[in-house]
């Protein structure tokens, strides 16, 4: 295994929290990401997701790490290994972006 493979696979190992000033909701059956700054919504800022991502928005802060979330997303969607690896990633990824969660 060379040393890209391992700093790739490290961030399986990870746990992630979301970020306190971040409010859900769930609407006519879909769940609304919606970032607080100061005491005001930031309205130009609001996420909507799908089945998939609220699982792993929900999984967030369990104390789980990402690997035992995607071997999650496996089991309760039936997907591949590589399929719920790289949504995960992606997701994750978006979220970082975002600024929306933090180690």
């Amino acid at each position: 295994m060379n040393t890209s493979d391992t700093s790739e696979n490290s961030i399986l190992e990870k746990v992630f929290i979301k970020d306190p000033d971040i409010v859900t909701r769930k609407i006519a059956g879909e769940l609304f990401i919606v970032p607080i700054k100061g005491k005001l919504a930031d309205m130009q800022q609001i996420y909507t997701l799908d089945p998939v991502a609220e699982y792993i928005w929900q999984e967030l802060g369990s104390g789980k790490n990402l690997s035992n979330i995607r071997n999650s997303i496996i089991e309760k969607f039936e997907v591949t290994e590589e399929t719920a690896d790289s949504d995960l990633r992606e997701f994750i990824s978006e979220l970082l972006n975002a600024g929306l969660i933090r180690e």
